[in-house]
């Protein structure tokens, strides 16, 4: 069990609010308490990093460069023993948070490359000497991060704010904050001036808090729920950046595929993956009507009994882990109790697996066709079966949602795809590959109520600095010639 502490101002310190812990949900074993941040330290926080701002702003682009080459050094290093730290603190099998720290070192030479592409600097020659773009940070970013992935999502953030010149408050989720820690320890060890890297833990309440501080911008991956309220709050402020990445009850389309066993292994691994804990999941599985369809749902059925879920150390490895709580699987749970009530026919039931915690259930698929369904993305390895007549039909339910994040198509018939690329609503949209399939090196985020139109990834060097462009002459020159309709 790890004792937590706040890193403000180049300095540990100890949180002076309630205490709170964070468990493993795959065992129910403590793995890290410490204390809130109070008012007064966030506070703190906030102007530490206002402070370290003018600094680490002006300092040349190489030396912030060199900082998260350091950084990324540091994680390699410590790899191992942080991907075991995620795995016990999030439930996740250590194959998935072995790939998550790979990730997260990966960020910085994308970010690198990022920038110089989305907000470097250019200068073209005019007749009176040159114009120029360049790019300036916004000032004090904070970071809401998710539990999910608690370390490569924020650091998705983190690491493209700090190389474009932007000073940093993080709260991770607090479900993980052993994970922020270890994460601000990272920065640490990487030698960034005090200030410019600031740790603050604790709850929703701790997270409002830090939000009604003078930020400059706000950079949080989280529940629609939450962004939407986000919206809200910086509605009469123009000048805080929002960069919304939210959830989506996005569809999968499977139209004219005959191998039905190959066309389980994409829903299965659209659907299921992380037990359903990512924001690009399949929730809605949208199949033909008839022969066709039942072929592709018994596949995915037979498919799913094979998965292996249970504790992230225990062996075989398992294929998926616990939801993050046992507090999130009856919320879940109760969701899908739901649409059973109204209606929903159910073709794999959840409920607990075995004799493991209460974090743990088993995945579901459930037909729905018919059926009126919230359209609200449930977090849990559950699958929403809907059965439609026509090609057209599938487009228009799979578009049938105020969510836009991902989207898939699996069909043998690359026609289909001409036009389900060109009618679909989402902002990540695969065709005969997972939903949850995404690259660094590409944008990603959402439409509707998954985000604000400021995707992350490569795109997260435009949410981090603002374009300033000038029209440059080398010395004072008498300019009377251009001006028209003088006597």
């Amino acid at each position: 069990m790890s004792d937590g502490k706040l890193y403000l101002n180049g300095a540990w310190v100890e949180g002076g609010g309630d205490g709170f812990a964070s468990f493993d949900p795959a065992t129910e074993a403590r793995v890290w308490r410490g204390n809130e941040a109070s008012g007064a330290q966030v506070a703190a926080a906030v102007e530490a990093a206002r402070a370290a701002f003018p600094d680490w702003a002006d300092r040349p682009r190489a030396e912030r460069i060199a900082a998260m080459k350091r950084y990324q050094a540091v994680l390699k290093e410590r790899a191992p023993a942080m991907a075991e730290a995620i795995s016990r603190e999030t439930g996740k099998a250590l194959w998935e948070t072995t790939a998550e720290l790979g990730s997260m070192a990966g960020k910085v030479d994308i970010s690198i490359r990022a920038y110089d592409e989305r907000t470097g600097e250019r200068t073209a020659e005019t007749a009176f000497g040159s114009a120029t773009l360049r790019h300036r940070p916004h000032g004090v970013a904070a970071v809401l991060g998710p539990f999910n992935f608690p370390g490569h999502l924020p650091n998705g953030h983190i690491v493209p704010a700090l190389l474009a010149g932007d000073t940093v408050v993080f709260k991770p989720s607090e479900e993980t904050p052993h994970t922020g820690q270890l994460m601000a320890e990272c920065f640490e060890e990487a030698g960034l001036p005090a200030g410019v890297f600031n740790l603050v833990q604790g709850g929703r309440d701790l997270g409002a808090a830090l939000l009604d501080q003078p930020i400059d911008a706000l950079m949080f991956t989280g529940s629609g729920a939450a962004g939407a309220h986000f919206r809200r709050k910086f509605a009469d402020n123009p000048h805080v950046i929002l960069a919304l990445e939210l959830g989506g009850n996005n569809p999968l389309v499977v139209w004219d595929a005959a191998d039905a066993e190959a066309v389980a292994g994409i829903v299965v691994q659209s659907a299921f993956v992380t037990t359903g804990q990512r924001c690009s999941c399949a929730r809605r599985l949208i199949v033909p009507e008839g022969a066709q369809g039942d072929a592709i749902v018994a596949a995915v059925d037979a498919l799913v009994d094979r998965l292996i879920f249970g504790a992230w150390d225990q062996t075989p490895e398992p294929y998926g882990g616990p939801l993050i709580s046992q507090r999130a699987a009856e919320q879940a749970l109760a969701a899908l109790q739901q649409r059973i009530d109204r209606g929903a026919r159910v073709i794999r039931g959840s409920g607990p697996v075995g004799n493991l915690p209460g974090a743990f259930v088993k995945p579901a698929i459930i037909d729905v066709t018919g059926v009126d369904v919230p359209d609200e993305e449930m977090f849990a390895p559950f699958l929403s079966v809907t059965r439609v007549g026509s090609f057209e039909d599938a487009i228009e339910e799979a578009n049938a949602t105020r969510y836009g994040l991902s989207a898939g198509l699996v069909s043998d018939d690359p026609k289909n795809w001409d036009v389900f690329i060109r009618r679909i609503r989402a902002g990540v949209v695969n065709f005969n590959r997972p939903t949850t399939g995404a690259a660094g090196d590409m944008p990603f985020g959402g439409l509707g109520d998954s985000g604000n139109h400021r995707p992350s990834a490569w795109y997260a060097a435009d949410y981090c600095a603002y374009p300033v462009a000038s029209f440059e002459a080398g010395a004072v020159k008498n300019i009377e010639g251009e001006i028209r309709g003088l006597r």
